[in-house]
């Protein structure tokens, strides 16, 4: 596979990089971003995913947040898909919370959906494989976090890799998106109106097996989306019955910003890397 590096930066003695390639899972070019720490003594290095919201791309979180001083303090590298496919021939709706921007992390299988948003294959599978090349002394351990949409990937994910994934965690995560109105409006869409199939990429369905690792959610408590959007009543009442290891977190006076995400990142990292080691 080809990929092409479009900007090198230095962040906290590492680098940002934004890299370009053609993916034969969606059929068509994206991006992504990664961070690799300085490892000024060649240890072995773990990999956290980021995975960002509606509307936005791998530029938001590489941008806005500052994470970078935090990747570098933990000697962890950090990747940053996309958050659809794109392209003048990939399928989109003139509504901003579906289609281009709006890939929620699924297979998608109803049409015209279906032949490019495979978001979900693209990062389990296609860009694992990238990543694994970029990654210089790669321990082989990872972990996954995201923000509202992309904290709904990160969970699904995350459950659905459990022996992958060490740790997950989510900023104001859309956790129950087959009973509110934006994760119906993508599931009739991308996967059809047979909610039995939606519960393959429902958090609050996935949180019911076992073997789940650890997870933290961050929730801010003047966000404009919560509850209507993102209500972790049905969430927490699952993982209490299957007794798993949740931390929810409400943050008082944060909203659904990047302000609230550099706010409080400094404990998502010290989680993810409690148990990458």
């Amino acid at each position: 596979m080809s990929i092409k590096r479009m900007e090198q930066h230095r962040s906290f003695d590492g680098e940002q990089c934004k890299y370009s390639h053609y993916s034969e899972v969606l059929q068509c070019d994206m991006t992504f971003s990664i961070y690799l720490p300085s490892n000024k003594e060649g240890k072995k290095i773990p990999l956290i995913w980021w995975l960002s919201g509606l509307t936005c791309t791998d530029d938001n979180f590489s941008q806005k947040s500052g994470f970078q001083r935090l990747a570098d303090k933990h000697q962890t590298a950090v990747i940053i898909p996309d958050t659809s496919p794109r392209g003048e021939h990939v399928a989109d709706d003139d509504a901003w919370d579906l289609g281009k921007g709006a890939g929620f992390y699924l297979d998608a299988v109803q049409e015209p959906w279906a032949n490019n948003y495979k978001m979900y294959t693209y990062i389990t599978e296609e860009l694992t494989d990238i990543a694994s090349t970029l990654v210089p002394n790669f321990s082989g351990e990872e972990s996954i976090m995201g923000h509202s949409m992309g904290g709904h990937g990160a969970l699904v994910i995350g459950m659905k890799n459990a022996a992958r994934f060490k740790a997950i965690s989510a900023f104001s995560p859309i956790l129950s998106p087959s009973d509110v109105p934006w994760g119906m409006k993508a599931f009739s869409a991308y996967l059809g109106e047979d909610r039995d199939a939606w519960k393959e990429w429902d958090a609050s369905e996935l949180i019911k097996e076992t073997g789940i690792p650890p997870i933290l959610i961050t929730q801010g408590t003047q966000d404009s989306f919560y509850p209507e959007q993102l209500d972790e009543t049905t969430f927490l009442a699952n993982a209490q019955k299957s007794h798993q290891a949740v931390t929810y977190k409400k943050a008082d006076g944060y909203d659904h910003s990047y302000f609230f995400i550099a706010s409080f990142l400094d404990d998502h990292f010290a989680f993810h890397m409690k148990h990458l080691g």
